[in-house]
């Protein structure tokens, strides 16, 4: 029996329409690059690169309205596999990776790879071990797959209130974001950002659901792309005439390397256990650009890469888009494209912080006392750089760059046109709304599905469904908005934290409910409750100074305690179901039907046979 549908699933008119996209976000940029050389208001040009955008985005998640449930879930699983995977490599880490992650090589150095060499191997490990069969099943969160994996109401609910911590943190992380970078640009008060951004993700894909986010996702992504790696690559061609700076840096860092050495810059060792993460704010340069292990000890190093890997590999707000996809084969290749965009993405963080570097050591090496050159009085004046000393020659030391504005001093130290600046900071925005409204559309959905309906396996009608979706929305971005407002926290520990307890939570369960057919409903909530409660408790434990080590590192000791309770637990009850056994069995076929939609059809059925009878 074939199980292909009649009708084309992938609308061939995405590149055209996406086209046009990228044809009016370019023409906002030249506009704007005009109106400054006819001399218009830096404020209104400031207001045009951060609105214009943003409506371009709204636009495209009010049009992808639906009143499906299909659509609103799952985006009628007619994503082709570059969009999915253009969405999957910018909410992955969102705004906070690029803008926080930006300065962390800048101020740190290669010490920041921990974080994004773990990016890439997660999306490896989630191409290999969890998506394409979490694709087969079909499921639109996560909790779901395992509440009828294991045939178990209390896990699904237990599992989604788990689940709900990290998706909040990143939330509200995102946010913070926005509403800090859309501050900068526009002059406006991050407090009152913050609470229009929320209102505005929730108002392009309240109406559309994962269609709307899958769309404007890829609108965003199509922005964060164009927007970031433009400025960059004019910056290369004006340094080392190349475009392509994410493969002509290497000059540059072999000169930093004699420059630093020159300059008898501190070449630390960190504690093995270390992890000295720049915070939020100013901060000025420790240790050499290519000296491994300055900032994080090596046992810490590999902690958080592993810990990294096995949270984006088990992330609740990226897993359940690949089930937007035609298929598992296309659901693989949106794993490879996330891949390859995420890569360019980290190869760009690492050289804009080298090519930030190379300005400042030029400047120490060869200033004259208190000479300070016009593009450091810029960045000060752009509030990017906080100078305390201008009496003698200028140090290292006394330059503290603000962490999350360092890849927007990038185009101002060289001179660049402000509409490049302008640009880069509508990138950091646009990841922002990404990063915002894919955590924000998952935490909605497990609050509808999975804890308001955890405990019936039948869903209700379509409209109440849809229904109880939106509202979850709308309260997930209500709390998401309060968590930033009332606890003020560094997205970069918060991004870290929610990755951190996402993969001791949830990696080792997902992946033994797939490799090891012995595990049971038992042993799933023995490994996802000692998992939540060791990492929890290590993160506020670090945060409280009880131990010396950060408490990211020691969280990690959930992810082997977790499998280990998971494995003990269920080899001492009873078995699982024939049941559980057979859908084991049918979610390593990779093709046939979906496996929750064919269950969802048959529901349907027997109310319909029930309701006539």
């Amino acid at each position: 029996m074939s199980f292909t549908p009649p009708t084309r699933l992938v609308n061939p008119r995405l590149g055209t329409y996406f086209g046009i996209f990228a044809s009016a976000l370019a023409a906002v940029f030249f506009l704007a690059a005009i109106f400054e050389q006819l001399g218009l208001s830096d404020t209104f040009l400031r207001l045009m690169m951060m609105l214009a955008p943003v409506a371009l985005y709204g636009t495209i998640g009010v049009a992808a309205a639906t009143r499906q449930p299909l659509d609103y879930f799952a985006a009628g699983r007619r994503v082709p596999a570059v969009f999915t995977g253009l969405a999957l490599s910018i909410t992955a880490f969102g705004s906070t990776g690029l803008v926080a992650l930006s300065g962390l090589f800048f101020v740190s150095g290669f010490d920041g790879l921990a974080i994004t060499i773990g990016g890439l191997a997660g999306f490896v490990v989630m191409a290999i071990l969890l998506a394409p069969f979490l694709r087969k099943f079909g499921a639109y969160t996560v909790p779901t797959y395992l509440g009828r994996r294991f045939e178990s109401r209390l896990l699904r609910l237990l599992a989604a209130v788990f689940l709900a911590v990290p998706m909040l943190l990143l939330v509200a992380a995102e946010l913070r974001i926005a509403s800090v970078v859309g501050g900068w640009l526009s002059g406006m008060s991050a407090g009152m950002l913050l609470p229009s951004f929320a209102l505005f993700v929730l108002a392009s894909l309240v109406l559309g659901g994962m269609r709307s986010l899958s769309w404007s996702n890829a609108a965003q992504a199509i922005t964060v792309l164009l927007a970031f790696l433009v400025p960059v690559a004019l910056v290369a061609v004006l340094v080392t005439k190349l475009p392509i700076p994410q493969l002509s840096y290497g000059p540059i860092v072999r000169g930093l390397i004699r420059h630093e050495a020159a300059l008898s810059l501190p070449d630390l060792a960190a504690a093995p256990f270390s992890l000295d993460l720049p915070g939020e704010g100013f901060a000025t340069i420790a240790k050499r650009f290519a000296t491994p292990f300055g900032a994080i000890g090596p046992v810490a190093f590999v902690i958080t890469m592993l810990t990294v890997m096995a949270g984006l590999a088990s992330a609740p707000w990226l897993l359940p888009r690949v089930s937007t996809t035609p298929g598992v084969h296309e659901a693989r290749k949106s794993l490879a494209w996330a891949t390859v965009f995420f890569g360019v993405l980290v190869l760009t963080m690492t050289s804009v912080a080298a090519f930030m570097r190379a300005p400042l050591m030029d400047l120490a090496l060869t200033a004259e006392p208190g000479q300070i050159p016009d593009w450091l009085k810029s960045l000060s004046a752009a509030g990017l750089v906080e100078l305390t000393s201008a009496s003698t020659r200028v140090a290292i030391g006394s330059v503290a760059f603000w962490r999350d504005g360092v890849f927007l001093a990038l185009p101002i130290a060289t001179g660049l046109p402000a509409a490049f600046v302008y640009l880069a900071a509508a990138s950091a925005i646009a990841a922002a709304l990404a990063g915002a409204g894919g955590a924000a559309m998952a935490l909605g959905n497990l609050l509808a599905e999975d804890i308001l309906n955890g405990l019936s396996w039948e869903p209700p009608s379509d409209a109440v469904r849809l229904i109880l979706a939106r509202s979850m929305l709308a309260a997930a971005l209500g709390a998401g908005t309060a968590l930033a407002i009332a606890a003020p926290t560094d997205p970069l520990a918060l991004l870290l934290w929610a990755i951190t307890i996402t993969g001791t939570t949830a990696f080792p369960v997902l992946v033994l409910s797939i490799w090891w057919k012995r595990l049971n409903s038992f042993g799933a909530l023995a490994g996802m409750t000692s998992g939540f409660a060791i990492s929890t408790s290590a993160i506020i434990a670090g945060e409280a100074g009880l131990f010396d080590a950060a408490g990211t590192v020691v969280a990690a000791l959930g992810m082997p305690i977790g499998t280990g309770a998971a494995m003990l637990v269920s080899v001492l009850t009873p078995s699982p179901s024939r049941h559980a056994l057979e859908l084991v069995r049918d979610i390593r076929v990779p093709g046939g039907e979906i496996l929750y939609d064919r269950e969802m059809q048959r529901l349907r059925l027997k109310q319909r046979r029930s309701s006539t009878t």
